[in-house]
């Protein structure tokens, strides 16, 4: 029998809608599944009683037959990244530690205008930068399918409350696959929307052209579902588009016959973990016998993507933390040091990985270095974009494993960066580019690690995203399996 905490967000909004259950019954049970789960390092701060508060008021409005909507009383969790007004907000660094902000980011009202419960924030890789989610600030988290290896990052407590039943559904960010790699390494759907496609107010920024909110989620439709709450414009942030939000439920069911899915060759070169490479060419071959029109294409400057998105996301970073001085943000431990001292003191609590970026960026752009990193790599940048408007004059989807191999062992990496930084080879390009991708389960391992397949679409094409994902999902039973915890 399945359990409350393993329903799907639309599932549990309809027994909602039935009266089959509660919100507060809802909510209790993902309480107490996260209390029983500590171990796996999902949550940094749970707000219980809030939670149940919310919880109570959406059951009130259920009673008088006015809710708010499809996820009306659906508990949800947040990646420490979004601004939740009175709540903790630290992005994982302890450089924020104690900060509550005084307003909600716009993504956050509107899930609370949607009615969802919040039941707090979860575990990240400080200010988002890492593929592991060994380097929250705090302390790491743990795959819910084997807690001795890493759930990916930097949305890993993200990833980790969906497999695991903590929430029903979260938001993550994605500056180069931090939906969609731990989405893949946790056997969950990661959906990061098109650049633009979804307010980034109240998001505290890492790489302000790469970031990017998206949903993480049990199946397809539950991620079609909070990303119709999430999406459109918003005038507090310059960069959201100002155009129409379709239904993305409303053609989710119609299936890819007669479809044209690209495969990048260079997405499949040696490397590739071979559990991964032989599960993702299952995928393609589903995608065919549904009626797809499967073709090799070429991305022919792949192989420059991620050298350039760590330059410019480095440079981007060292220009945004440059606000955490111990003026503006962060403590100012000691008032009575001179202004280098506090800037020392305050800064000593960034962790290695952040300040092994800020100083990767600030040097791509001193002066002398700037055209030479920064403007060669936003050169590059361009080309990427190019061989994707290519390739989408040939296809109307693009299908790549998401990540290069299985979630690996705590530690593993950590003393190589390089290794760490190649976890992203395959999802760094769509930020690059400004895209769309999904990452889907599509398989595990012989040891019971999940794979994820990765499909691309052009810009605000989610819709179509969405139903050629829900396609193979359907012919498939990998979504709705469960860790054994």
């Amino acid at each position: 029998m399945t359990k409350l905490y393993e329903l799907t967000a639309h599932e549990l909004a309809q027994k909602l809608a039935q009266n089959e259950i509660s919100s507060i019954e809802a909510t209790q049970a993902c309480l107490e599944r996260i209390e029983a789960t500590n171990n796996l390092g999902a949550y940094l701060h749970v707000d219980s009683v809030g939670a149940l508060a919310l919880a109570k008021a959406s059951d009130e409005r259920r009673r008088a037959n006015n809710t708010n909507g499809p996820l009306d009383g659906v508990p949800m969790a947040l990646k420490d990244i979004f601004l939740t007004e009175g709540m903790p907000t630290t992005c994982g660094s302890k450089i924020l530690a104690g900060f509550k902000p005084p307003y909600n980011g716009t993504v956050v009202q509107k899930l609370k205008d949607a009615g969802v419960v919040l039941l707090g924030k979860l575990n990240m890789d400080e200010f988002a930068m890492g593929s592991s989610n060994e380097y929250s600030g705090f302390t790491p988290a743990r795959n819910p399918w084997d807690p001795e290896r890493v759930p990916g990052g930097s949305s890993g407590g993200c990833a980790i409350a969906v497999a695991a039943g903590l929430a029903f559904a979260t938001l993550g960010t994605d500056t180069g696959g931090s939906i969609r790699q731990p989405a893949a390494l946790c056997g969950v759907v990661g959906l990061k929307p098109t650049y633009s496609r979804v307010s980034r107010f109240g998001v505290i920024a890492y790489a302000s052209s790469l970031d990017q909110v998206g949903p993480l989620t049990k199946d397809v439709t539950d991620c079609a579902q909070v990303l119709q709450v999430i999406a459109g414009h918003d005038p507090h942030d310059s960069t959201s588009a100002d155009v129409a939000v379709p239904d993305y439920t409303k053609d989710i069911e119609q299936g890819v016959s007669g479809l044209r899915l690209g495969i990048p060759k260079e997405y499949f070169a040696p490397g590739i973990d071979a559990q991964v490479r032989a599960a993702v060419e299952a995928a393609i071959k589903t995608y065919e016998q549904l009626g797809a029109k499967i073709s090799e294409i070429s991305l022919p400057h792949t192989d420059y993507a991620i050298a350039a998105y760590y330059l410019v996301a480095t440079a981007e970073a060292s220009s945004n933390l440059a606000r955490y001085d111990g003026v503006r943000y962060g403590p100012r431990r000691d008032p009575g040091l001179g202004l280098n001292e506090m800037y020392d003191d305050t800064r000593s609590q960034f962790g290695s990985e952040v300040k092994r970026r800020i100083m990767l960026g600030t040097y791509a752009l001193s002066a002398g270095y700037y055209d030479a990193y920064y403007g060669k790599a936003q050169k590059v940048r361009t080309l990427v974009q190019r061989d994707f408007a290519n390739a989408f004059a040939q296809c109307d989807a693009l299908i790549t494993p998401t990540s290069p191999s299985p979630a690996f062992k705590l530690g593993e990496n950590v003393s190589d960066p390089i290794k760490m930084y190649l976890a992203d080879v395959f999802t760094v390009s769509v930020n690059m580019a400004g895209l769309p991708g999904i990452s889907l389960p599509c398989g595990f391992t012989k040891d019971g690690l999940p794979i994820g397949i990765q499909l691309i679409a052009a810009p605000m094409a989610e819709a179509l995203l969405l139903r050629t994902a829900r396609a193979y999902e359907r012919e498939h039973k990998w979504h709705l399996q469960r860790p054994a915890l």
